[in-house]
């Protein structure tokens, strides 16, 4: 489904693959031969989407962009990167050649350098720097800049450093924080989203090929598996490469 919203229309690239059950909305740009599967949906609220080329955004991920008078979380993803099922990016800067794994979560502020990777569960936290090269082991939690590695159970220490509330939703602190900052984001949605509209689909075209040759019957299904493969080839050489770092510091 493809998404007018606060008079901004998606721009997607016509050799870029949506799939009839994606939303796209809001001031979204999508690059040439990219992939976006079932049930993901990239929605810029208040700043911008871009995602470069040949970029992959695997089912049921949620990649969003954010942003009042006050304070602005544009989403820029680079080329050649895959972003996982389920995961969740908001308001982030992903540089080319990154692999966001199933799960992760890369929150406002944040930055994943060039060739950096975050694995399964993996955290990158409010305005963290994954440097280039970088990665975030499975379950843990990215946060500082340069970010610091921390394991889940080490969540509490993190928390006590951030200031949460005042770098995403630009309130002080207090016992009804989480209260008001309900309040205000309903109201900031409400407005932002009263005049969406469905646009007509998206039509990816297909790639130029030699006269009279028919595509395979089963192109698309098989685009699917291609890429699950290949996201099950790129977490398995994440882990080795975990592995061999923890390794080489035991010694």
């Amino acid at each position: 489904m493809i998404v007018s919203s606060a008079t901004k229309k998606p721009k997607i690239h016509s050799s870029a693959y949506v799939a009839p059950s994606a939303t796209i909305a809001g001031d979204v740009t999508i690059g040439a031969d990219c992939a976006v599967l079932h049930g993901a949906v990239i929605v810029a609220e208040g700043a911008p989407v871009t995602i470069g080329k040949e970029t992959v955004i695997m089912e049921n991920a949620v990649l969003k962009a954010s942003g009042g008078s006050a304070v602005q979380f544009p989403l820029e993803i680079g080329e050649r990167c895959i972003v996982g099922p389920h995961a969740y990016v908001v308001g982030a800067r992903i540089g080319n050649g990154c692999f966001v794994a199933s799960g992760s979560k890369i929150f406002n502020g944040a930055t994943l350098e060039d060739g950096s990777g975050v694995a399964l569960g993996g955290i990158v936290h409010v305005k963290s720097r994954l440097p280039k090269g970088g990665s975030v082991p499975m379950q843990h939690i990215a946060f500082g800049d340069p970010a610091t590695m921390y394991p889940p159970d080490k969540a509490p220490e993190i928390h006590a450093k951030m200031h949460f509330y005042e770098d995403v939703f630009n309130l002080e602190s207090g016992p009804d924080v989480r209260a008001r900052a309900a309040q205000a984001y309903a109201k900031f949605l409400r407005k932002m989203h009263a005049q969406d509209k469905t646009l007509d689909e998206h039509r990816t075209v297909a790639p130029a090929r030699r006269s009279g040759a028919e595509p395979p019957p089963t192109q698309v299904t098989q685009v699917d598996k291609v890429v699950d493969v290949m996201m099950l080839e790129l977490e398995e050489m994440e882990h080795r490469r975990q592995e061999s770092i923890r390794k080489q510091k035991g010694k």
